[in-house]
């Protein structure tokens, strides 16, 4: 079994915008997949299915971005899951919008979804998958930035993102993280 996680914040208000890129791409993923209705548990909505023969745990943590690792560690803990069949999907200030880029393992590079499920797991050691939002510069603060959405021109960059994102998952999920990061990195 794995787990696929998409770190975001729960709500309207938050729909579209740069902190819920691995919300976007757990839920593509659903709907190719022909996900049923999400369950709750583990501080989260989620669904089971199959992808090419493999259980998956879709997993959208519903306690804001901050607290992500209280989710992750529950549904680890309750499936009995090795790090290395968890792979946490988030967006990322430092590739710009467009980019993504998996790991095996690293710090939260100022991530705090990362930071927290990094703090709740006892290890930076889990494989993690990047989507790019940019930095903001001067123009205004971090929280201001990744709690705002896609510009016009940024938009069709941001959806290809998640498209190859949501490939790059499946190819995590039948080959491993070594032929994921080959292919998309």
């Amino acid at each position: 079994m794995k787990l696929i996680v998409g770190l975001g914040n729960p709500g309207r208000q938050y729909v579209g915008t740069r902190h819920n890129m691995g919300y976007e791409v757990v839920g593509l993923l659903a709907r190719q997949h022909g996900a049923g209705r999400p369950k709750s548990k583990f501080h989260a909505e989620y669904v089971e299915l199959n992808i090419s023969g493999e259980k998956v745990i879709l997993l959208s943590p519903l306690t804001y971005m901050n607290r992500s690792g209280l989710s992750v560690s529950e549904a680890k803990g309750f499936y009995k899951l090795n790090l290395t069949d968890i792979l946490i999907v988030c967006d990322d200030l430092s590739l710009p919008v467009g980019k993504i880029r998996i790991r095996t393992g690293g710090s939260s590079g100022g991530q705090k979804g990362l930071a927290d499920i990094i703090r709740l797991l006892g290890t930076e050691e889990f494989p993690r998958l990047r989507l790019g939002i940019s930095h903001p510069g001067d123009r205004m603060s971090v929280v201001d930035w990744v709690l705002s959405g896609f510009s016009s021109e940024e938009k069709p960059l941001a959806q290809s993102s998640i498209e190859t994102a949501a490939q790059a998952a499946v190819v995590w999920l039948k080959q491993g993280i070594d032929s994921c990061m080959n292919q998309f990195n």
